[in-house]
């Protein structure tokens, strides 16, 4: 392989990496617009937001359920990395699944609308449901793991049914200015700790 060919494929790599960031940074900025705007927001808004023309929009996201589907995805995706590295940087596994489950409440409260509009075709949303559970139920068993071993929590608590719990915590919650469902979900994992 000579110079020019190893050249090229380094430029198409970093070429790759430039158009993963500017998705990403087009994804945050719609996520951060849904949450203040709701879905049904303005492409505009989310162009000026992302600081690109609404032709790249629809040139990455021909339609507002391609660009939904995405935002969620791409939230599930930041929530399911944020689980081993909170596992690095934390005091403890218990501290770890403290941070996690408060990203999780974020994701459900602020985020989780996406989904919901989403439910008028079925199929799609079964399929962005499955794929919710398969990221996040692995990373959050994970977290349990390694704080039940700490010997910080009980061993007996399953994943998904911690998941479940926080998700029916989180019904409702931000529509309701006298339900602090954040507050629950802290006393909730707290319990969690075996009595010393």
């Amino acid at each position: 392989m000579n110079g020019s060919d190893e050249g090229a494929g380094h430029a198409a790599r970093s070429k790759r990496a430039d158009a993963r960031r500017n998705e990403e940074t087009l994804l945050d900025a719609a996520a951060a617009v849904f949450v203040t705007s709701g879905v049904e927001a303005p492409v505009r808004d989310i162009a000026a937001k992302a600081g690109v023309g609404m032709g790249t929009i629809y040139r990455h996201f021909p339609t507002r359920a391609d660009l939904i589907i995405a935002v969620y995805r791409h939230q599930v995706e930041a929530c399911a990395e944020a689980g081993p590295a909170l596992l690095e940087t934390s005091a403890t596994p218990h501290a770890a699944l403290g941070q996690w489950i408060n990203l999780f409440v974020d994701f459900l409260v602020t985020k989780h609308g996406l989904a919901a509009v989403l439910q008028s075709d079925n199929a799609g949303f079964d399929t962005l449901h499955a794929y919710f559970l398969d990221r996040l139920v692995p990373v959050c068993t994970q977290l349990l793991d390694a704080a039940a071993s700490s010997g910080e929590i009980r061993s007996d608590l399953d994943a998904y049914e911690l998941m479940r719990g926080v998700g029916n915590l989180c019904i409702g919650a931000e529509h309701d200015s006298r339900y602090d469902a954040r507050r629950l979900v802290e006393l909730l994992i707290a319990g969690l700790r075996r009595p010393h």
